[in-house]
Protein backbone atom coordinates (compact mmCIF):
# COMPACT_ATOMS: atom_id res chain seq x y z
CA UNK A 1 0.00 0.00 0.00
CA UNK A 2 1.21 3.50 -0.78
CA UNK A 3 1.28 5.95 2.17
CA UNK A 4 -0.78 9.05 1.48
CA UNK A 5 -2.79 7.35 -1.25
CA UNK A 6 -3.85 3.91 0.01
CA UNK A 7 -3.69 4.71 3.71
CA UNK A 8 -3.56 7.98 5.71
CA UNK A 9 -0.04 9.21 6.46
CA UNK A 10 1.88 12.26 7.60
CA UNK A 11 5.60 12.83 8.16
CA UNK A 12 6.33 14.80 11.34
CA UNK A 13 9.56 16.82 11.14
CA UNK A 14 10.75 18.07 14.53
CA UNK A 15 14.09 19.55 13.52
CA UNK A 16 15.70 22.45 11.74
CA UNK A 17 17.80 21.50 8.66
CA UNK A 18 21.08 19.92 9.71
CA UNK A 19 23.00 20.94 6.60
CA UNK A 20 22.97 24.26 4.77
CA UNK A 21 20.14 26.10 6.56
CA UNK A 22 18.61 27.46 3.33
CA UNK A 23 19.46 24.74 0.83
CA UNK A 24 18.85 21.43 2.61
CA UNK A 25 16.34 19.31 0.74
CA UNK A 26 13.91 17.42 2.93
CA UNK A 27 14.33 13.66 2.38
CA UNK A 28 10.61 13.12 1.89
CA UNK A 29 10.59 15.61 -0.99
CA UNK A 30 12.76 13.30 -3.10
CA UNK A 31 10.87 10.08 -2.41
CA UNK A 32 8.28 9.57 -5.15
CA UNK A 33 6.53 6.92 -3.06
CA UNK A 34 5.66 9.63 -0.51
CA UNK A 35 4.63 12.41 -2.89
CA UNK A 36 1.12 12.56 -1.38
CA UNK A 37 2.30 12.59 2.23
CA UNK A 38 2.24 16.04 3.91
CA UNK A 39 5.24 17.13 5.95
CA UNK A 40 4.08 18.43 9.32
CA UNK A 41 6.57 20.95 10.74
CA UNK A 42 6.48 21.98 14.37
CA UNK A 43 7.39 25.64 13.76
CA UNK A 44 6.79 28.09 10.93
CA UNK A 45 10.52 28.80 10.89
CA UNK A 46 11.28 25.17 10.11
CA UNK A 47 8.65 25.10 7.38
CA UNK A 48 10.29 27.95 5.47
CA UNK A 49 13.90 26.88 6.08
CA UNK A 50 13.60 23.33 4.79
CA UNK A 51 13.44 22.84 1.02
CA UNK A 52 10.18 20.89 0.99
CA UNK A 53 10.03 20.61 -2.80
CA UNK A 54 6.42 20.23 -3.94
CA UNK A 55 5.41 18.31 -0.84
CA UNK A 56 2.23 19.39 0.98
CA UNK A 57 3.30 21.34 4.10
CA UNK A 58 1.37 21.78 7.36
CA UNK A 59 2.50 23.49 10.56
CA UNK A 60 1.29 22.19 13.92
CA UNK A 61 3.08 24.07 16.67
CA UNK A 62 4.20 22.29 19.82
CA UNK A 63 1.88 21.35 22.63
CA UNK A 64 3.38 21.10 26.13
CA UNK A 65 1.67 19.68 29.24
CA UNK A 66 1.25 22.36 31.88
CA UNK A 67 3.49 21.65 34.91
CA UNK A 68 1.66 24.37 36.85
CA UNK A 69 2.56 27.86 37.99
CA UNK A 70 5.39 26.83 40.33
CA UNK A 71 7.50 29.98 40.12
CA UNK A 72 9.20 30.92 43.35
CA UNK A 73 12.13 33.00 42.11
CA UNK A 74 13.71 33.16 45.55
CA UNK A 75 17.14 32.09 44.29
CA UNK A 76 18.82 35.16 42.77
CA UNK A 77 20.31 33.24 39.87
CA UNK A 78 19.59 32.29 36.28
CA UNK A 79 18.78 28.73 35.13
CA UNK A 80 19.50 27.04 31.80
CA UNK A 81 18.76 23.54 30.49
CA UNK A 82 21.29 22.17 27.98
CA UNK A 83 22.02 18.53 27.18
CA UNK A 84 25.57 17.65 26.11
CA UNK A 85 26.71 21.28 26.18
CA UNK A 86 30.31 20.53 25.19
CA UNK A 87 29.70 18.15 22.29
CA UNK A 88 27.05 20.52 20.89
CA UNK A 89 29.04 23.59 21.88
CA UNK A 90 28.16 26.42 19.47
CA UNK A 91 24.86 24.90 18.34
CA UNK A 92 23.42 25.22 21.85
CA UNK A 93 25.30 28.43 22.69
CA UNK A 94 27.49 27.01 25.46
CA UNK A 95 30.14 29.62 24.70
CA UNK A 96 27.55 32.37 25.20
CA UNK A 97 26.35 30.77 28.43
CA UNK A 98 29.91 30.75 29.79
CA UNK A 99 30.38 34.38 28.80
CA UNK A 100 27.25 35.43 30.70
CA UNK A 101 28.27 33.26 33.67
CA UNK A 102 31.27 35.56 34.22
CA UNK A 103 28.94 38.29 35.46
CA UNK A 104 25.70 36.52 36.43
CA UNK A 105 25.22 33.41 38.62
CA UNK A 106 24.04 30.69 36.22
CA UNK A 107 22.87 27.17 37.10
CA UNK A 108 22.91 24.59 34.29
CA UNK A 109 20.76 21.45 34.18
CA UNK A 110 21.13 18.57 31.74
CA UNK A 111 23.27 15.65 30.64
CA UNK A 112 27.03 15.95 30.19
CA UNK A 113 27.73 18.29 33.10
CA UNK A 114 31.14 16.79 33.95
CA UNK A 115 32.46 17.80 30.54
CA UNK A 116 31.03 21.29 31.05
CA UNK A 117 32.76 21.54 34.42
CA UNK A 118 36.10 20.78 32.74
CA UNK A 119 35.46 23.34 30.00
CA UNK A 120 34.42 25.97 32.54
CA UNK A 121 37.62 25.41 34.50
CA UNK A 122 39.66 25.80 31.32
CA UNK A 123 37.81 29.07 30.66
CA UNK A 124 38.60 30.44 34.10
CA UNK A 125 35.22 29.63 35.67
CA UNK A 126 35.98 26.83 38.17
CA UNK A 127 33.14 27.92 40.48
CA UNK A 128 30.56 27.01 37.84
CA UNK A 129 31.06 23.32 38.72
CA UNK A 130 29.11 23.95 41.94
CA UNK A 131 26.10 25.10 39.90
CA UNK A 132 25.87 22.18 37.46
CA UNK A 133 23.08 19.62 37.89
CA UNK A 134 23.37 16.28 36.11
CA UNK A 135 20.28 14.71 34.48
CA UNK A 136 17.68 15.79 37.05
CA UNK A 137 14.36 13.86 36.66
CA UNK A 138 11.66 15.99 35.07
CA UNK A 139 9.35 16.21 38.09
CA UNK A 140 12.25 17.48 40.20
CA UNK A 141 13.57 19.64 37.38
CA UNK A 142 10.36 21.68 37.25
CA UNK A 143 10.58 22.43 40.97
CA UNK A 144 14.28 23.26 40.73
CA UNK A 145 13.85 25.59 37.76
CA UNK A 146 10.99 27.42 39.44
CA UNK A 147 13.16 28.58 42.34
CA UNK A 148 15.52 30.53 40.03
CA UNK A 149 14.85 34.17 39.19
CA UNK A 150 14.82 33.72 35.38
CA UNK A 151 15.54 31.28 32.56
CA UNK A 152 18.29 31.55 29.93
CA UNK A 153 17.93 30.01 26.44
CA UNK A 154 21.21 30.59 24.54
CA UNK A 155 20.61 28.17 21.64
CA UNK A 156 21.81 29.29 18.20
CA UNK A 157 20.19 26.57 16.10
CA UNK A 158 17.28 24.54 17.38
CA UNK A 159 13.73 23.90 16.31
CA UNK A 160 12.22 25.37 19.48
CA UNK A 161 13.51 24.10 22.78
CA UNK A 162 10.66 22.64 24.80
CA UNK A 163 12.54 23.50 28.00
CA UNK A 164 11.99 27.16 27.07
CA UNK A 165 8.23 26.62 26.82
CA UNK A 166 8.22 24.65 30.08
CA UNK A 167 10.07 27.47 31.82
CA UNK A 168 7.46 29.94 30.59
CA UNK A 169 4.66 27.65 31.79
CA UNK A 170 6.34 27.48 35.20
CA UNK A 171 6.14 31.27 35.34
CA UNK A 172 9.79 32.21 34.77
CA UNK A 173 10.73 35.31 32.80
CA UNK A 174 13.06 34.36 29.97
CA UNK A 175 16.28 35.59 28.35
CA UNK A 176 16.47 34.19 24.84
CA UNK A 177 18.90 34.41 21.95
CA UNK A 178 17.03 35.88 18.96
CA UNK A 179 17.36 32.91 16.64
CA UNK A 180 15.06 30.45 14.83
CA UNK A 181 11.46 30.51 16.17
CA UNK A 182 12.29 32.27 19.46
CA UNK A 183 11.39 35.84 18.36
CA UNK A 184 7.76 34.83 17.77
CA UNK A 185 7.57 32.27 20.58
CA UNK A 186 8.38 34.86 23.27
CA UNK A 187 6.41 38.14 23.36
CA UNK A 188 8.11 41.30 24.68
CA UNK A 189 6.18 41.26 27.94
CA UNK A 190 7.47 37.74 28.76
CA UNK A 191 11.18 38.53 28.72
CA UNK A 192 13.99 39.66 26.47
CA UNK A 193 14.78 38.18 23.06
CA UNK A 194 18.04 39.57 21.73
CA UNK A 195 21.32 38.66 20.06
CA UNK A 196 23.08 41.39 22.05
CA UNK A 197 24.85 39.73 24.98
CA UNK A 198 25.22 43.06 26.74
CA UNK A 199 21.44 43.55 26.77
CA UNK A 200 20.86 39.97 27.96
CA UNK A 201 23.42 40.43 30.74
CA UNK A 202 21.95 43.74 31.85
CA UNK A 203 18.41 42.36 31.85
CA UNK A 204 19.50 39.38 33.96
CA UNK A 205 21.16 41.71 36.46
CA UNK A 206 18.06 43.90 36.52
CA UNK A 207 15.81 40.95 37.40
CA UNK A 208 18.23 39.77 40.06
CA UNK A 209 17.84 43.20 41.67
CA UNK A 210 14.08 43.52 41.01
CA UNK A 211 12.27 40.27 41.89
CA UNK A 212 8.80 41.83 41.60
CA UNK A 213 9.44 42.81 38.00
CA UNK A 214 10.76 39.33 37.24
CA UNK A 215 7.63 37.76 38.72
CA UNK A 216 5.39 40.03 36.65
CA UNK A 217 7.21 39.19 33.42
CA UNK A 218 7.09 35.50 34.29
CA UNK A 219 3.34 35.64 34.77
CA UNK A 220 3.02 37.14 31.28
CA UNK A 221 5.25 34.35 29.93
CA UNK A 222 2.97 31.74 31.44
CA UNK A 223 -0.18 33.31 30.00
CA UNK A 224 1.33 33.35 26.53
CA UNK A 225 2.65 29.78 26.73
CA UNK A 226 -0.72 28.45 27.88
CA UNK A 227 -2.46 30.14 24.97
CA UNK A 228 0.12 29.39 22.27
CA UNK A 229 1.46 26.01 23.35
CA UNK A 230 -1.25 24.53 25.55
CA UNK A 231 -2.59 21.05 24.89
CA UNK A 232 -6.16 22.11 23.91
CA UNK A 233 -4.87 24.05 20.87
CA UNK A 234 -2.35 21.36 20.02
CA UNK A 235 -4.88 18.53 20.16
CA UNK A 236 -7.44 20.49 18.15
CA UNK A 237 -4.85 21.14 15.44
CA UNK A 238 -3.91 17.48 15.27
CA UNK A 239 -7.56 16.39 15.20
CA UNK A 240 -7.99 18.61 12.13
CA UNK A 241 -4.85 17.26 10.42
CA UNK A 242 -5.68 13.61 11.08
CA UNK A 243 -9.30 14.12 10.06
CA UNK A 244 -8.19 15.63 6.75
CA UNK A 245 -5.68 12.94 5.83
CA UNK A 246 -8.12 10.20 6.83
CA UNK A 247 -10.85 11.80 4.72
Amino acid sequence: RRPGRDLPAVYVEHNTPRGDPVATRHPVADDERLSDVPIVHVTHFNAVMWDNGKQPVIVVEHGVPDPGHLYDGSDASIAAVVNEPVRRLRVVGTDLLLELARDVPVHVYGMGMSALAELAADEGLPDLADRLHEDVPQHRLHTELARHRAYLHPFRWTSLGLSLIEAMLLGLPVLVLATTEAPVAVPPEAGLVSSDLTRLREQAQRWLARPDEARERGAAARRHALDQYGLPRFLADWDAVLGEVAR
